[in-house]
């Protein structure tokens, strides 16, 4: 049974947002702790030292502070991702010429993924940009940088509207697109070409978790190997311009890099490469069987 565009959009969105739930709930707390260490690398010794810290002074609820904007922001990302990866790659068979059918190759699925990615940064900006803010606003308090933080998802949302508007929510949209579009065609390349060595020479779908996970795991890997120190500017222009006006993109990179040297750019790698590999092979797998679960009902009717 040939599924129509509509209903094979719809089936990629509910996976994608499957994907994001999972990608959520396995990788939060290290993924706090990147953005900790990102804007604040003199406050933590490493991985361990923001743990403990952070778990002494907010208690466990610190590593899943921002959950609920993470969440959003995740599921919507990955729905929006994985519909528009779908069209993207009837777009890259239409450049190459070949039929909607045709199996593309690694690099082209990478190219596909790579375009997806402009349109998901538009729905993941705003929410990481408050994400961020929260699980940052303890260090923001504790350096002086504002006086009162504002803890809740509303306060901070609030907080953005009052001193920039609406379109406040945008602060970083240049660095998410710097991060996101490159990043994205590692993402896939990676993790199609993970796939393909597993496979070894039968089909990609016949694959069982464990692959799966490792190939999801990966791809993440991939994406932030190449991009990290775009993320780390990200994050350090969206939380910080609480405190006032923050400079650009590349008036932030050069201001890190003459105060704070290189190694600035790659602060919480560690927390980010552990979220990376657990985070997207749970992505992957929870995408993978959610799809397949959906077209295998609806070719039951």
């Amino acid at each position: 049974m040939r599924i129509n565009s509509a209903i094979q959009a719809a089936i990629d969105l509910t996976a994608g947002a499957a994907g994001g739930t999972a990608c959520v709930v396995t990788g939060q707390p290290f993924d706090t702790a990147k953005v900790k260490m990102q804007t604040f690398p003199d406050m933590y010794k490493g991985l361990v030292d923001c743990f403990v810290k952070t778990y002494k002074q907010v208690g466990f609820r610190g590593f899943y502070q921002g959950t609920t904007p993470a969440l959003v922001a995740n599921i919507a990302e990955n729905s929006v991702l994985f519909m528009c990866y779908g069209f993207c790659q009837q777009i890259v068979r239409r450049i190459v010429g070949v039929d909607r059918k045709t199996k593309l190759s690694d690099l082209q699925n990478a190219a596909a993924g790579s375009f997806a990615s402009a349109f998901a940064t538009l729905v993941l900006c705003p929410t990481e940009l408050v994400k961020c803010r929260l699980q940052a606003m303890h260090e923001m308090q504790l350096s002086g940088k504002i006086i009162q933080g504002h803890n809740t998802v509303w306060s901070v949302v609030k907080g953005v509207i009052q001193k920039d508007g609406p379109l406040g929510f945008y602060r970083g949209l240049s660095s998410t697109l710097l991060r996101e579009v490159p990043g994205y065609f590692f993402f896939f390349g990676g993790y199609e070409l993970s796939r393909t060595f597993f496979a070894s020479g039968r089909s990609k779908d016949e694959l069982g978790p464990i692959p799966l996970l490792l190939s999801g795991g990966f791809g993440g890997s991939c994406l932030w190997i190449a991009v990290y120190p775009v993320d780390c500017v990200k994050s350090r222009i969206q939380v910080l311009s609480m405190a006032g006006k923050q400079t650009g993109f590349m008036g932030t990179f050069v201001t890190v890099v003459r105060t704070e040297g290189v190694l600035a750019l790659y602060s919480g790698l560690k927390p980010t490469m552990i979220r990376a590999f657990l985070a997207n092979g749970a992505l992957f797998l929870a995408y993978e069987y959610s799809r397949k679960l959906m077209m295998k009902q609806v070719d039951s009717y």
